[in-house]
């Protein structure tokens, strides 16, 4: 019953909510929404404790069954989009992307906005519960359309040409890489002869070199521009830069695991030889990725863009640890996953809250210093940037280390993976780079006085005053639970690799 409530609860009601329930006014659609998400995200915690299993025949001619289940590996994904669901339909008190306009023309309703959170929450838990890969497949493709439409149609206001341009661009890449994932799933399941995720691995590991070796690549293509890998990822900043807050948020906690879930799920749990084979060409892009983002970091000047560009260096730890073949390297893929879902959550709304008071996020111009002016949402900027640099004892650290770790001592191609650590290390200074550099430009800021005033004390009250309110209410409360998130899994990180042990050893083989 909780694997089910998880998954028709916030579907059933969000599919409502873009189609029936359009003419309910803002405040009523935002409390059916955030009681789906509630309700969809306690079952979801119930199912990824209890583990039940839901397996009925659904194209009994293809051999596609509605089997639907929750392990080792996808429970902490499962937990993190719930409580990301949630969050996201909360933070409507907040910003109402629907209120703005452009030229006097509307954008839409609170309730598509808040059906088309729920509809990407449902088909992401879905991809993380399905055991059957064409449901995987599905379920993946589901995302697509409800976030297309938070990004074309409530994105930035600023700009329809510039929405226009990031959903086209999402679609376009997000497709052919689901084009290529396609192609691989039904090679793989037309050559073992099941789509069941549990019997693939036995059935496939019979194919010949040649076969594992071409699934592997056009399922990892396909993935990676999910993920998304350098250089499949210029579709990402422009995506983040243009979406509502919400939007920045579900893509870069929940969407962008769905490429590294369907990696661990796909090539290297059932093409295993083949992934290895490949593993070289993945870890040179996924270190070529965290120089490329953490170099531009050191120079952009949207700060919504910054946090984009350094989810793609930082995702590029996961693509390591993935590549090196070990235990440690899955066990640093699945906690990284986790640390980026809450610390680019968190930052993302830091962010999309400093537009909102601002106008803009240019980090060209003067602004007071936010410790001063916002002590509250100055520190938690802070505590997500030193997550995000990887500072001990918060969440980043832990997939970073041992993503390095399993580099420096992989499963296979042993110098060109510790050649990848060492640069990797060099990305993970650069994070420390741009991070301060946020860091000075933003909270220790410039308390300069206004112009129309010769009195500094008058004028940066002034400021305090009209330009940056301190973080309170409802902004407050989603803050908070990311803060929590971000120093539990620094702090306790148990927590996360207690859960992914077994099933990490399990499915490399009880390798290193």
């Amino acid at each position: 019953m909780a694997l089910i409530l998880m998954l028709l609860v916030p579907g059933a009601v969000g599919l409502w909510l873009v189609t029936g329930g359009r003419g309910l006014d803002a405040h009523t659609a935002r409390v059916v929404a955030l009681v789906a998400a509630t309700v969809g995200g306690l079952a979801a915690v119930v199912a990824a404790a209890m583990r039940p299993v839901v397996d009925r025949a659904w194209i009994p001619d293809l051999g596609v069954r509605w089997h639907f289940a929750i392990d080792g590996i996808s429970a902490p994904l499962v937990v993190l989009t719930a409580v990301i669901g949630v969050l996201v339909v909360a933070h409507a008190w907040v910003e109402q992307p629907w209120t703005d306009t452009h030229l006097g023309l509307p954008r839409g309703s609170a309730a598509t906005y808040l059906g088309a959170l729920l509809l990407v929450e449902t088909g992401a838990l879905a991809a993380f519960a399905a055991r059957d890969a064409v449901l995987f497949f599905i379920a993946f493709e589901v995302v697509l359309v409800p976030m297309w439409v938070l990004i074309s149609r409530y994105g930035d206001p600023k700009s329809a040409a510039a929405r226009a341009d990031a959903s086209a661009r999402f679609i376009l890449y997000t497709a052919v890489g689901s084009t290529l994932m396609l192609v691989g799933i039904l090679l793989l399941v037309g050559q073992a002869g099941t789509a069941d995720l549990d019997a693939l691995p036995a059935a496939a590991g019979a194919l010949g070199q040649g076969p594992q070796t071409l699934i592997a690549v056009l399922l990892t293509l396909g993935l990676a521009v999910k993920v998304p890998v350098f250089p499949l990822h210029t579709w990402l900043p422009a995506a983040h830069t243009t979406a509502p807050t919400a939007g920045s948020v579900l893509l870069a906690a929940v969407l962008l695991k769905l490429g590294t879930y369907g990696l661990v799920r796909l090539p290297l749990a059932n093409v295993p030889d083949g992934f290895a084979r490949i593993a070289p060409g993945l870890a040179i892009a996924g270190v070529v990725g965290i120089l490329w983002g953490g170099l531009i970091c050191l120079v952009e000047r949207d700060l919504k863009r910054l946090i984009a560009f350094s989810s793609v260096a930082h995702m590029g730890f996961v693509v390591l640890g993935l590549a090196s073949g070990s235990a440690t390297g899955l066990q640093a893929a699945l906690i990284g996953n986790i640390a980026h879902g809450v610390i680019s959550a968190l930052l993302f709304v830091i962010v999309g809250g400093l537009k909102h008071r601002w106008g803009s996020v240019d980090l060209a111009v003067v602004r007071p210093a936010l410790r001063e002016v916002s002590p509250r949402l100055g520190f938690a900027l802070i505590l997500g940037l030193a997550a995000g640099l990887g500072l001990p004892g918060l969440a980043g650290f832990w997939g970073e280390f041992l993503a390095l770790v399993a580099a420096w001592e992989p499963a296979h191609h042993e110098g060109v993976l510790r050649t990848c650590a060492v640069i990797a290390a060099v990305g993970a200074a650069l994070a420390a780079a741009y991070a301060l550099r946020v860091a000075r430009i933003v909270w220790v800021g410039d308390a300069v006085p206004d112009a129309a005033t010769d009195d500094p004390v008058a004028g940066a009250l002034d400021r305090i005053d009209t330009r940056t309110p301190d973080t309170r209410g409802v902004e407050l409360a989603v803050l908070a639970v990311l803060v929590a998130a971000v120093v539990t899994i620094g702090v306790v990180p148990h927590t996360v690799l207690s859960v992914t042990a077994a099933a990490a050893e399990a499915l490399v083989g009880g390798g290193r």
